[in-house]
């Protein structure tokens, strides 16, 4: 894990419980009972295996936020699991909202108050923040920021129930939620989120499915035939067996496809033996980003079939990213909204670097040409962090200062 001092065996996540009384939890009313079928298929396309339960992290992560009005009031905690990937695509979420979305800005989008305080939400933002970025990542699954003519974008969120409707069999083997799913379909965007600001607090529950919820809302609203589409056979399902979680999770929140390729547009691929393939990689601009760096000899792109963003996930439309730096996940955030459209801004500034799991660090990014001799850290320096060589992926020959302890990836040193 990157992060600024705690050996990886030593991280813990305290749970804030949840303070709505028992009175003011409303009830699951309405819907439909899952069918046998779609619990098996939603089970086979996420997990692989309906016969086999899904692992156990994925039942006992809930959406939890720090404690509010702190320094890291915007911040998700989780233990790191595979859910972590599918956490940081929420979390990147959650920090576009509080900084870019809630913010009311001036003439020249500059807004009234400093940037730090909207990273200090109160509780109440933080529920907010929650709900509608939840909202944000269902209804692009859906289609709903990208409709096509013809079509009417149907966003599908499954809640659990006391009652079970698939029975445990050979083929099929309970795992406590899936079975017990009333789902809900909307075909506005303000529906959804009266209805997730409603029932927020089951996927806030300590110890509950928070992450698995919506992560089955995300596969249901995409449509499970297209997400084994999305996947091109790359992957037999969904969920891999990463120690974070997947990449094809992470590029399904940020553009509502679960594609594996993540160059821009469409490439046709084949040879002198094959017809050419269509490669479906990133359609249009994502409002959030993605950053990668796998490890060992990044420079090596052709020796392996490792997928590097292009310029629609580099240079988003905010400038924040999910990073994903030899397996493990984060974001990188920069608090004004105009960095990737001003070339001044670029030239200097600073970036915040979270992971769900509470390492925080500040870095300033320096792209202002500067001399060899001036010790500039570049792409392929060997005393590089490998946080340091992902940022050069973005902003290759960038001078980066570190503010504090510098974090490093895997396991502690020995």
């Amino acid at each position: 894990m990157i992060r600024a001092a705690k050996d990886v065996n030593e991280e813990r996540v305290l749970y804030a419980r949840n303070k709505l009384l028992a009175g003011s939890k409303p009830a699951v009313v309405g819907g439909k009972p899952i069918t046998e079928e779609v619990a098996n298929e939603l089970r086979v396309v996420t997990f692989g295996s309906a016969s086999c339960p899904p692992r156990g992290e994925w039942v006992r992560t809930p959406l939890t936020m720090r404690p509010p009005d702190q320094t890291l009031g915007y911040g998700l905690s989780a233990p790191r699991n595979g859910a972590r990937a599918l956490l940081s695509g929420l979390q990147a979420h959650i920090i576009k909202w509080l900084l870019f979305d809630s913010r009311p800005a001036t003439k020249d989008n500059k807004s009234a108050l400093p940037p730090d305080t909207y990273l200090r939400p109160s509780e109440d933002r933080q529920e907010e923040a929650l709900w509608r970025a939840c909202s944000e990542v269902i209804w692009r699954c859906a289609g709903g920021f990208n409709v096509q003519s013809g079509t009417e974008p149907t966003a599908v969120v499954g809640l659990p129930t006391d009652h079970t409707y698939v029975q445990h069999s050979s083929h099929y083997y309970q795992d406590g939620i899936t079975e017990k799913l009333h789902l809900f379909d909307f075909t506005r965007l303000e529906d959804l989120q009266i209805f997730l600001k409603r029932y927020l607090y089951l996927f806030q529950t300590e110890e509950g499915s928070g992450a698995l919820l919506l992560l089955y809302a995300v596969v249901l609203s995409r449509g499970c035939e297209n997400v084994k589409k999305d996947l091109d056979g790359k992957l037999p399902y969904l969920v891999s067996a990463h120690v974070e979680g997947s990449l094809n999770i992470v590029t399904l929140l940020l553009t509502g496809r679960a594609t594996p390729y993540l160059h821009n547009g469409v490439l046709y691929v084949g040879d002198e033996d094959h017809y050419a393939m269509p490669q479906f990689g990133i359609l249009g601009r994502s409002p959030v980003g993605l950053l990668v760096w796998y490890g060992g000899d990044d420079n090596a792109k052709n020796s392996d079939n490792r997928q590097y963003p292009g310029s629609r996930l580099k240079t988003p439309a905010m400038p924040i990213w999910v990073t994903s730096c030899s397996g493990h996940y984060g974001i990188l955030f920069n608090t004004n909204r105009e960095l990737l459209r001003n070339y001044h801004a670029e030239r200097r500034f600073d970036i915040h670097y979270y992971t769900c799991g509470g390492c925080h660090v500040l870095l300033n990014v320096d792209t202002r040409a500067h001399d060899d001799s001036s010790g500039v850290l570049r792409n392929d320096d060997i005393n590089a962090t490998p946080l340091e060589k992902l940022i050069h992926t973005k902003w290759q020959d960038a001078k980066i200062t570190w503010t504090g302890n510098a974090p490093y990836v895997g396991e502690p040193p020995k």
